[in-house]
């Protein structure tokens, strides 16, 4: 089949195991069997690897399907869990037994244990040598494992999409079990059924899956199914190029968006760019991602997480968002810290606040941090930079500014800007003198939007009452 007919039918999948959130690996190797499949014209499946039993729950399951959501990553048709297949499973390792591709293993524990053990001894790679590869007549009394015949002669190549060709011979793969003791199949038997029933074409993951696309190859060349297209991508590493962990920012997809405060349009975009590239093309809407994706821009190094980068990209998106939409997204971390609910009115003023706040932050968390300062009780509690712009002199100033202020006819920002100014100028201080008590006072802290900005937030009322708190 020619490459071409091959993409034209692109079927891609994701397929977590639920034992925990979805990971910010996981949550790239989604983006990137999306962006083919939507590239394409194929479509995207998702299958939730439920077989750990012990360790799969119900809220692993609920947050992977959120976190994709958030995203924006839409699957077609229903997700697939794979424990519900199970007998489907078993049923191609009994068709395969009686094709005489599988066989009955009746190897206890110790002796594996022993062949183990003198493989570490000799120095060579551990390969299960099971003497009942070719023979049948077991104990009927002793339960049994399914093995899969692996081709012991020759070797078996991959078209690798991201690595390349890739051989390796066929004696170096495992007679690995497909059916347990007690007649479960194994992951290694449960993927390759159903990538095959799913109609995948073509399995895109990360390149820690490589050894195995060897040995799942022995099942589908056994059945004589179609092969899929293998594409294995390089792991993301942290910053300093060591294996990514959670000191370099492998955290769940909803801690970005709970604890950091990352748009998902921003996280969507940084994930995309971490091992694929377009060009110098570092800013892109997902709709630009699915015109430009394919695997032939796949790098083969492992990408780089750099906290530093997302947050500056962070940034841009969030000067590029609906102020609304960011207000919305504020509304709930202002009104925690302020143990109260806003009415419609505070709502308003937190949304008119996003345009002059939301050059100065990175993330959500920093634009509510910033908002936190107009629900703030009467009188302030000033931290210790703003204490330390409230000296009496600094008061005195406050008290001549009340006066000033107070006498504004209107509050619009030319109003304020002038009357702020001829007062410096009478007083024969810099802007910068007048402003940064005021603001102290406006805000309890010494940094904050433009001082102006402030006074049209607060409005006459509030922002003169809480200079008088502070004035000498």
């Amino acid at each position: 089949m020619s490459a071409s007919t091959d993409i034209a039918r692109a079927v891609t999948r994701f397929a977590p195991s639920p034992t925990g959130f979805l990971h910010i690996g996981g949550a790239r190797t989604a983006l990137f069997n999306w962006l083919f499949a939507r590239h394409h014209g194929g479509a995207f499946r998702l299958r939730i690897e439920d077989t750990d039993r012990a360790r799969s729950t119900e809220p692993a399951i609920a947050a992977i399907l959120d976190g994709m959501r958030w995203l924006g990553l839409d699957w077609d048709g229903e997700e697939v869990y794979q424990f519900a297949r199970a007998e489907r499973h078993a049923e191609v390792a009994r068709e395969l037994l009686a094709k005489g591709h599988a066989y009955r293993c009746w190897l206890s524990q110790d002796e594996l244990a022993e062949m183990r053990a003198r493989a570490q001894a000799e120095r060579r790679p551990f390969r299960v040598e099971s003497p009942w590869r070719d023979r049948g007549d077991g104990p009927a009394d002793q339960h049994f494992v399914v093995r899969l015949k692996a081709p012991r002669e020759g070797e078996a190549t991959i078209e690798d999409r991201v690595q390349g060709p890739v051989t390796v011979a066929n004696a170096e793969i495992d007679d690995f079990v497909m059916l347990r003791a007690d007649g479960t199949p194994t992951y290694m038997l449960s993927v390759v059924v159903d990538d095959h029933d799913m109609g995948v074409t073509h399995v895109i993951r990360g390149d820690d899956h490589l050894n195995n696309a060897f040995r799942q190859l022995g099942v589908i060349r056994a059945m004589g199914w179609p092969e899929p297209v293998y594409a294995h991508v390089p792991l993301i590493h942290g910053a300093d190029g060591a294996k990514l962990s959670k000191r370099h920012g492998a955290l769940g997809v909803e801690a970005y968006r709970d604890e950091l405060g990352i748009l998902p349009e921003a996280l969507a975009n940084y994930l995309v760019r971490l091992g694929w590239g377009h060009g110098d093309d570092e800013i892109f809407n997902m709709n630009q991602a699915i015109q430009w994706f394919d695997l032939d821009a796949v790098g083969k190094s492992p990408a780089r997480f750099d906290m530093a980068k997302l947050d500056n990209l962070n940034g841009h998106y969030l000067r590029a968002a609906d102020d609304g939409r960011l207000a919305d997204l504020v509304a709930p971390m202002v009104e925690q810290e302020a143990a109260h609910t806003l009415d419609d009115l505070q709502r308003e003023t937190l949304r008119r606040s996003m345009a002059s706040l939301k050059p100065r932050a990175k993330n959500i968390r920093e634009l509510a941090s910033g908002a936190r300062f107009l629900f703030r009780t009467r009188p302030l509690e000033l931290d210790e930079a703003a204490a330390s712009l409230l000296d009496a002199s600094s008061r005195v100033l406050l008290s001549g500014l009340h006066t000033r202020l107070s006498g504004a006819t209107d509050w619009t920002e030319d109003a304020l800007d002038a009357a702020v100014r001829g007062f410096a100028e009478e007083q024969g201080v810099k802007l910068g003198q007048a402003a940064q008590p005021l603001r102290a006072a406006l805000t309890g802290q010494a940094t904050s939007p433009g001082i102006f900005d402030v006074l049209l937030l607060l409005g006459r009322e509030e922002s003169l009452a809480r200079i008088e708190d502070q004035a000498g």
